[in-house]
């Protein structure tokens, strides 16, 4: 391939692309956070406004003494074992009280994909709740507001 290569020698002068904010060090890219996954199939449950909370009987469970960062030990015939991510451990935490995903993808300031299946793959092994809000009241018939007006003006 003609051209330079930012790492090769013709790069002479040029600084190579940086794979770090100089403020914030390395930059972990989403995809790799996600291991090339970019959705869940259970997805869906995770709408923006869906509220996730952390199951802390399950988490208990992961490991003596609680600790989410412990892997989970594989017994015969058992799935290989899975030990999450620190951004699944954060998630964790921060679920303690019922955060919406956007808030979490705020406060972990993911990309909203990403956090979607991080939270697919703590949903996977039970370590995590979802719940839906509570519906929204229905509006009124126009009838029954309209009975209210003329209500209102017979006083």
């Amino acid at each position: 391939m003609a051209g330079p290569h930012p790492t090769g020698s013709g790069a002479a002068g040029r600084r190579s692309p940086a794979w770090h904010d100089e403020s914030a060090g390395p930059v972990v890219r989403p995809y790799a956070l996600t291991g090339g996954r970019t959705d869940h199939q259970r997805a869906e449950q995770f709408d923006l406004v869906a509220l996730i909370v952390t199951d802390d009987e399950a988490v208990a469970g992961l490991a003596p003494g609680g600790d989410a960062g412990a892997q989970v030990p594989a017994g015969p015939g058992a799935a290989p074992q899975w030990a999450p991510e620190p951004e699944h451990e954060m998630i964790l935490a921060l679920c303690r009280t019922p955060l919406s995903v956007v808030e979490i993808a705020s406060e972990l300031e993911l990309p909203l994909g990403v956090v979607r299946v991080l939270l697919g793959d703590l949903l996977d092994r039970s370590l995590i709740q979802v719940r839906r809000p509570a519906p929204v009241a229905q509006f009124p018939s126009e009838r029954v507001l309209k009975e209210v007006i003329d209500g209102i003006r017979a006083l």
